[in-house]
């Protein structure tokens, strides 16, 4: 079961990064996918993507997209709208965020998701101290809890609904 959840993984991430349909693309990447799932298969448990069609996980999952989505859509128009009308740039420079996640997965999970929106990009992960240190466009002005409410805790908000409990 290990093996096929991989495979599944592997196979679904082939697909988003080769964003092509054709049979040669779809051979390569099961050959892949499988020799890297095979590799992979010893190092611990994993599980498949078919855990996010129970109810609870998909509307989790379609929340977290769509929060996404829209966080996404408004950095880039605020990005566009800077650019088209020029003038004084934003300040931008390093923040350091707080994490509330006890694990490195959830950690992990924060940091690249929220680094998908154009105003925050991951740059270093401190998982003693649980913290994230991001390269903010737009600086967050305030302490860090306002910086955990304005960067990581909208993200993290939406992932607990995904962890297994």
């Amino acid at each position: 079961m290990r093996v096929l959840a991989l495979l599944a993984w592997c196979f679904l991430a082939w697909l988003m990064l080769a964003w092509m349909l054709t049979a040669e693309s779809l051979v390569v990447g099961a050959a892949v996918s499988a020799a890297v799932a095979l590799a992979c298969a010893p190092l611990g448990t994993v599980a498949g993507p078919w855990v996010l069609l129970q109810p609870r996980r998909l509307v989790a999952s379609v929340r977290l997209g769509a929060d996404l989505l829209g966080r996404i859509v408004m950095a880039n128009l605020r990005l566009s709208a800077w650019v088209w009308r020029g003038g004084k740039p934003p300040a931008s420079g390093m923040v350091d965020v707080p994490t509330r996640w006890p694990g490195s997965g959830g950690v992990a999970a924060t940091g690249l998701l929220s680094s998908l929106v154009v105003d925050n990009q991951i740059v270093d992960v401190d998982l003693e101290h649980g913290r994230l240190l991001y390269h903010a466009l737009d600086v967050p002005v305030g302490d860090a809890e306002d910086a955990y409410a304005a960067v990581n805790g909208p993200i993290e908000a939406r992932l607990r609904p995904l962890v297994r409990r």
